[in-house]
């Protein structure tokens, strides 16, 4: 049976699982094949936790754009210490990197959607078609509440791009319920959650929301489009 036919059953056997336990499941049965993008949002830190803490086998990786926040690279290092574990990094190639900035600028990104969605493929669309290689089971910590176009993710998708299942493991959760378990566990976070960012990106594309805004408005913000950079796009494109 291939990947994608097995979503059915897996639903059965991951029904009314905790987070830890539907990871275990999931590791268990695609020994070696898992692994877990983290930007090391909150979302993600909730599932970094939740993996380090109980030991789980399934590889943690990051997409390392270079031009990150620098409380972004002191979050990594402090989930490195806290849980004496290694977050495996993923930078953009240099040459595709050069070539970008030759062509578009080095802050091109502003100037147009398309080349603001260049610069995505080559810092992030790119290293995660590596970081995939191998895969059998992409691990994110997308939330349905994140966004419109996230509302119809499902816990297992199918991932037409990259030809791997992606697990959603806290698809379902709340906002409250994210920010509780990350209190109880005592676990590191971004401190620019502090200053009304939500969902962190890219320093220069990346603002603080103001009241009433979805929690991806600060992303991308002088765009009128889905605020998706290319990693989960996929589905939502499949899907309208």
């Amino acid at each position: 049976m291939n990947l994608k036919d097995q979503i059915p059953s897996l639903l059965e056997e991951l029904a009314d699982s905790s987070l830890s336990e539907a990871l275990a499941r999931m590791a268990n049965r695609f020994p070696g094949s898992l692994a877990f993008s983290t930007a090391l949002g909150q979302e993600d830190q909730v599932i970094t936790h939740a993996i380090f803490s109980s030991k789980l086998p399934i590889r943690i990786f990051s997409l390392d754009t270079g031009r990150l926040f620098q409380e972004t690279y002191t979050l990594w290092s402090e989930t490195e210490q806290k849980y004496q574990s290694k977050i495996e990094p993923f930078f953009p190639q240099a040459s595709d990197v050069e070539a970008y900035v030759a062509s578009d600028g080095i802050n091109g990104f502003y100037d147009s959607v398309e080349s603001r969605k260049a610069c995505c493929h080559v810092r992030k669309v790119l290293p995660l078609t590596r970081a995939l290689q191998g895969v059998a089971v992409w691990v994110t910590g997308l939330r349905s509440g994140q966004s419109a176009n996230r509302s119809s993710f499902n816990l297992l998708e199918w991932d037409e791009t990259f030809k791997v299942i992606k697990f959603n493991p806290i698809i379902n959760w709340s906002f409250d319920e994210m920010i509780t378990y990350l209190q109880e566990h005592d676990v590191p976070y971004n401190k620019l959650h502090d200053q009304g960012f939500v969902s962190i990106g890219c320093a220069p594309c990346t603002r603080a929301i103001q009241p009433g805004e979805e929690p991806r408005a600060g992303r991308w913000w002088w765009e009128q489009t889905q605020k998706e950079c290319g990693l989960h796009a996929n589905y939502f494109n499949q899907k309208n």
